[in-house]
């Protein structure tokens, strides 16, 4: 099972091995019919849709059965692996390393007990899907136009071929070597960024639910083949990849309830707009920055279908390799402590943004590991 990587509002640095090629990343971050009926003065909320796209609609299918090569390290071709010197190599996993601890440390922490070979996979991709939201959310973002994605795709599909461009590229191209990697995932999040690039509503939850799977749902895709399934779980492969890909929509649902004052501020609305209308809401009520009982109450639902997917995912995690589940349980569980900090802030996530103080994240991680320690059940996710 995979998970949406934690992507910190904090800039860094990268200084590569070649003084002439020094990069700056930073990251500002993750069918309802009824409406409102008024009787003696009260008013009945509806309860928000919560059925997501069909997963054969987003082709997933396809991509479970590329990857499910094995249920470790597959074959491939000595003729078609890139020949890399061992210290650049090296280099190469060990900028990525230093990139995933500095800015997702509790993420970091939780890959510490993975295999090498799975570490230092699960980094690669976490610096290549962070690099790939740079292009829009970076500082560099102005510049951004469909010829730097295209561009970005090409240089996508150099890596897979074994033609890595920077050092960085490098490791995910090691990394394509080694695990039975379908490039379909990581050619989806890139077309998540063109939809920010040329969409600032979303009608409905369906469209919403779209975009979350572009940018989010697909990491659960590329990382279900790094992390591993128990040799003794009993369900299908593919139920295990479903609930990696709802644990990415829950993670982003979360990333949009947290940041919605932010996204205002850039002119963006992430709340389906029908569902606004039905609880009475619209883009002023955002852009105005109020909080009122209408709100809370709209806010309520979201948050409660937020969770309906972190529910979802949950059973999935304890089928992972035993060695991989702990990072993927301190995802789960500090995105819900996220959830749980709009409702102390009373739902104002218009004028504050609720975060996890690093108190609070160094508590959950004995509870995140005590979790990864239970046993694959033979229950199915419907």
């Amino acid at each position: 099972m995979g998970f949406s990587f934690p992507l910190t509002a904090k800039p860094y640095t990268i200084i590569g091995s070649n003084s002439n090629l020094q990069r700056r990343f930073s990251v500002i971050r993750d069918e309802v019919t009824l409406a409102p009926k008024h009787s003696t003065g009260a008013t009945i909320f509806p309860e928000l849709s919560r059925k997501p796209v069909s997963l054969a609609d987003l082709h997933v299918h396809e991509v479970v059965e590329k990857q499910s090569k094995s249920a470790g390290f597959f074959t491939v071709n000595p003729s078609k692996k890139t020949q890399f010197h061992p210290s650049f190599l090296k280099e190469s996993y060990e900028m990525c390393r230093k990139i995933c601890e500095e800015y997702a440390k509790t993420f970091y922490l939780g890959t510490l007990l993975m295999t090498e070979e799975r570490q230092k996979a699960v980094w690669a991709i976490y610096v290549w899907c962070r690099r790939t939201d740079e292009l829009v959310d970076g500082p560099n973002a102005m510049y951004m136009n469909s010829a730097v994605l295209d561009r970005w795709e090409e240089r996508l599909q150099d890596i897979f071929d074994g033609h890595p461009y920077d050092v960085l590229d490098a490791a995910l191209t090691d990394t394509v070597s080694k695990f039975p990697l379908d490039i379909k995932p990581f050619k989806d999040m890139i077309e998540g960024m063109r939809m920010d690039t040329r969409k600032t509503r979303y009608r409905n939850f369906e469209e919403l639910y779209l975009y979350c799977y572009h940018v989010a749902g697909t990491v659960g895709l590329m990382t279900v083949p790094i992390m591993g399934i128990a040799p003794e779980s009993l369900i299908p492969t593919q139920t295990i990849y479903d609930a990696a890909l709802y644990l990415g929509i829950g993670n982003q649902l979360t990333n949009i309830l947290r940041d919605v004052g932010e996204d205002a501020l850039r002119g963006r609305v992430y709340l389906p707009q029908d569902e606004l209308a039905q609880f009475g809401l619209s883009d002023k009520d955002i852009f105005s920055r109020k909080v009122n009982d209408g709100w809370r109450e709209f806010m309520k639902e979201q948050i409660t279908r937020a969770r309906f997917y972190f529910n979802l995912a949950e059973e999935g995690a304890r089928h992972l390799e035993k060695a991989s589940r702990w990072p993927v349980w301190s995802a789960l569980i500090l995105y819900r402590k996220i959830l749980d900090a709009i409702e102390e802030n009373d739902y104002d996530n218009l004028t504050k943004r609720a975060y996890v103080g690093r108190a609070k994240k160094l508590l959950m991680l004995p509870i995140s590991y005590t979790r990864s320690l239970s046993k694959p059940s033979s229950f199915i996710l419907q």
